[in-house]
């Protein structure tokens, strides 16, 4: 008995998830044809200014860390 335990729990958990993962997609969906054109010009923008900041900070951090390991003298080289 104690073996069919997880593979029943196992089978519910799918069956929950994939339910749940089935109707948001599809609500996510419904809502994405109700989206006027200018809504989505502004969703993209403002997605191209987060990926924009992203992209500068990972850019700055590693500046950082390139700058602060040849203060310190450690070795670079492979």
């Amino acid at each position: 008995m104690m073996d069919w335990i997880p593979i029943v729990f196992v089978i519910f958990k799918f069956l929950v998830l994939g339910t749940g993962m089935y109707y948001a997609i599809k609500w996510h969906y419904d809502q994405g044809k109700k989206v006027s054109v200018n809504e989505r010009r502004a969703v993209l923008r403002a997605g191209g200014k987060v990926v924009v900041i992203f992209v500068l900070g990972l850019l700055g951090v590693g500046l950082a860390t390139f700058l602060m390991i040849r203060m310190m003298g450690m070795e670079l080289n492979f």
